[in-house]
């Protein structure tokens, strides 16, 4: 378990809670914004978190406010907002489309609920980034009933972590975030692409669910729903066994046959392992396109962005991927900060002089960027 201990001024903490699909990260925040305490949870959420919680809070200060990562946030909930009743409810609701992350941050709201009853917890959404996607950018070519009555349509996600990465993009530029036409890349256990014109995303490889777009460590990435049609058909495979393996048994690690981790595989690669370099040059080959394809939803490209655990510190993927890219005028040769330099700095351009595009990387702050939303959620109430 990683953990870090409470140093600094107390002030007005946040505590946010970023719950994924088989991971907890727990994080208290000052007013500035510098974490003073964070701990990745041993277990995923479950019956422990409660007790993990309570750990936790016992070696930090009483948190003024709890911020919760929620992935979905469904068709009424397009504002990070405060939790009452009526929201809770609503949350449930959007859960049906995403259960497999919505039902573990669930269970960690409402376990941070019993703890910490008398300070205010802020739901904060993965899909608000995505809120204002135009109808040709959202809507599936699927019939009326479907779309308005069922709700199926593209919401997008890793809509926090875009918004932080957007802004430090801002900083390295010197130029305003509303004014940048930029394709981000989170690549981390889930991955995804989008496309930012004048500060808002405007196009992203993510859709109904976070199982759409980009080959991913374990999630499959976007596949023709004839195929699933057709194991269900033809094969005798059920709902419940497509959406397992689709999630938990393909992308790199069901091309791979070992690993769904970049790392793994690189070096695998490198020791002539065939697996490893054939799912390695299908995930590069699946970032290259969906990148060009949100690149096609702006009117010029003034960065391309990395972001997420593979985007920060994955040098060998970052450089096949924008050794191909010259098409967009971005071009390989890139410096390697080091994980410690980038934590530092916070974000880093490292394209090499003379291309045309320049490729920034930022560390990832989906944490931060909780904590910040929280905060101007409570402001603004």
């Amino acid at each position: 378990m990683a953990d870090m201990e409470f140093s600094g001024s107390p002030g007005e903490c946040v505590l946010v809670l970023d719950a994924g699909s088989s991971s907890l990260h727990i994080a208290l925040f000052a007013a500035d914004g510098t974490q003073l305490a964070g701990r990745d949870a041993e277990t995923p959420p479950g019956p422990e978190t409660a007790e993990e919680l309570r750990d936790f809070l016992a070696t930090v200060p009483t948190p003024s406010a709890v911020g919760h990562r929620l992935v979905h946030g469904g068709t009424r909930l397009t504002e990070h907002t405060l939790i009452d009743g009526p929201v809770r409810a609503l949350l449930e609701e959007s859960a049906t489309l995403s259960p497999l992350h919505m039902s573990p941050a669930l269970a960690v709201l409402d376990a941070a609920g019993e703890l910490l009853p008398d300070v205010p917890h802020v739901a904060c959404f993965d899909t608000v980034f995505h809120r204002e996607l135009p109808a040709a950018a959202y809507q599936y070519a699927v019939p009326e009933q479907w779309r308005v009555q069922f709700g199926l349509r593209r919401y997008g996600f890793h809509g926090l972590s875009y918004a932080w990465s957007l802004a430090r993009t801002a900083d390295v530029l010197d130029r305003p975030a509303d004014a940048l036409h930029v394709v981000i890349v989170h690549l981390g256990g889930g991955c995804s692409a989008c496309a930012v014109r004048n500060g808002r995303s405007v196009d992203t490889t993510m859709g109904l669910t976070p199982l759409e777009g980009l080959v991913m460590s374990r999630r499959s990435g976007s596949i023709d729903p004839g195929a699933l049609v057709w194991l269900q058909r033809q094969h005798g495979l059920s709902a419940g066994q497509i959406e397992e393996t689709l999630h938990w048994h393909s992308g790199l690690l069901g091309l791979s046959g070992t690993s769904g981790d970049t790392r793994d595989l690189v070096r695998a690669r490198a020791d002539g392992d065939a697996s490893a370099e054939g799912a390695l040059a299908a995930f590069v080959h699946s970032c290259c396109r969906g990148i060009a394809a949100m690149a096609a939803s702006l009117d010029r490209l003034d960065a391309l962005v990395f972001t997420g655990e593979i985007g920060e510190d994955q040098p060998e993927v970052r450089e096949e991927i924008c050794s191909r890219l010259s098409i967009l005028g971005v071009g390989g040769g890139l410096s390697m900060p080091s994980e410690k330099e980038l934590r530092e700095e916070g974000a880093r351009r490292i394209d090499a002089r003379g291309t045309d595009v320049p490729v920034i990387v930022v560390a990832t702050g989906e944490t931060q960027q909780i904590a910040a939303e929280t905060r101007r959620a409570l402001i603004s109430r």
